[in-house]
């Protein structure tokens, strides 16, 4: 009998591996990733090379993607709408920097109702002028609401900053961009790039349901597009920026810089880094500006990776009178991690917890599918994330003192204060 006055052993499991999965040749230039998963639901996500970066103007690859729900030759909004409310699926649209993505997730039993309707409207949207119109209108005012939070402010500036106003990383939809806005330059963007360049299944199907699902995506749309387009980084020259906000009590901190990619051979120990400076609960940042000093509920640190650049920022929401005390404790706490080696005591238990982190991002199928996806969209290699564990793994405290000399210098960062 198990006696539960004892506690499990404990054990660290340091190693890192993602499920297996299939690649399956759908037609020339496009290949399904199956990555097996739970027994009564399946996730499809449809993937193209339309995000931001290719857009001909700000936010048409927003509205595009968001349009194709909007209505087909067949069905209205609603109507696409209440069938899938009906068979318990749910459709997700997001259009981010580099790729868009289109994903379903469906009950298996409903995939053979829900995949036709689905498919129909990434084949055959109509870009319906009354929609549009309607979407416009919500996204104006969200953009309204958005502009007047400091935060959103904040990052929207800094990100600008950064990369230029007029980079696909550092621009965004304005409300004066709204007007050239049309269904025509919404076909026309996606009949240029709305050719999927992956697909990724996640669930468990029968070797019939499979031929089924590859049979309907092979007759997805397909273009030539391959054009490469040069977008030109132009960052600001003033390194700091204030926007006043009246009657405001409260300032958003914003800092950072453009930085590694995941191609870079720094880059497993800058993501070490970054955790324990501001990655985390536990981090530098959080002990120092939170809790020794009280000077905010929050403060964190983060990498964000893109197809074709990176930036590493820093964020935080503080008293008005403290925003000049918060700068200054961050800018020490950067040139702590350069001139002082770090504890062993303090980079094991980083490496424990971003570790530990990385293992339960995998925890079940669709999160794994996460992982695959961005290693094949970004051409990593296999293996990329099990080398990046076992870098971690060895890391030790002068590979990141040696990083953070070369990739955390104070004074190549942008400020932004807004408040």
């Amino acid at each position: 009998m198990l006696d539960r006055k004892i506690p499990p052993l404990f054990a660290k499991e340091f190693s890192f591996e993602l499920p297996y999965h299939a690649n399956i040749s759908v037609r020339s230039g496009l290949d399904l990733y199956w990555i097996k998963g739970v027994d009564e639901i399946v996730k499809i996500d449809f993937i193209y090379r339309a995000g931001k970066w290719h857009e001909p103007k700000p936010g048409v690859a927003y509205f595009t993607a968001h349009m194709l729900e909007k209505g087909t030759a067949t069905y209205t909004s609603q109507q696409l709408s209440e069938i899938l409310d009906y068979h318990g699926a749910q459709l997700e649209i997001s259009a981010g920097a580099d790729f868009t993505s289109v994903s379903i997730y469906s009950l298996s039993k409903n995939l053979s109702v829900v995949l036709p309707l689905v498919i129909d409207m990434l084949c055959h949207p109509v870009f319906p002028t009354e929609e549009l119109d309607l979407l416009l209108s919500i996204y104006q005012q969200n953009l309204k609401v958005n502009n007047q939070k400091t935060s959103f402010l904040a990052s929207k500036t800094l990100a600008k900053n950064i990369f230029g106003s007029d980079h696909p990383y550092g621009k965004s939809a304005e409300e004066a961009d709204l007007a050239a806005i049309n269904p025509s330059i919404l076909k026309d963007f996606y009949t240029s790039y709305f050719s999927p360049i992956a697909i990724f299944l996640t669930g468990n199907l029968s070797d019939l349901e499979l031929t089924n699902l590859t049979k309907e995506i092979a007759t997805l749309p397909r273009n030539n597009n391959t054009s490469f387009i040069e977008n030109i980084i132009q960052p600001s020259i003033d390194k700091k920026q204030v926007i006043k906000k009246e009657e405001g009590v409260q300032v958003s901190i914003r800092m950072g810089k453009q930085t590694i990619g995941r191609t870079n051979g720094d880059y497993s120990g800058f993501l070490l880094l970054n955790h324990l400076f501001g990655g985390y609960f536990g981090s530098r940042l959080m002990k120092n500006i939170r809790e020794e000093k009280g000077l905010t509920y929050g403060i964190y640190s983060s990498i964000t990776p893109y197809l074709n650049g990176a930036s590493f920022s820093i964020g935080a929401d503080v008293a008005l009178e403290k925003c000049d005390e918060a700068i200054a404790e961050i800018k020490i706490e950067l040139n702590r991690l350069r001139d002082e080696a770090i504890s062993s005591e303090e980079l094991a238990l980083a490496k424990n917890h971003f570790l530990g982190s990385l293992q339960l991002e995998v925890s079940n199928p669709f999160a794994a599918t996460e992982k695959i996806k961005t290693i094949q969209l970004f051409d990593l290699g296999a293996n990329f994330y099990s080398n990046l564990f076992d870098q971690i793994l060895k890391t030790q405290p002068s590979d990141l003192q040696r990083i953070a000399k070369k990739h955390l210098l104070v004074d190549e960062l942008y400020t932004v204060q807004v408040g």
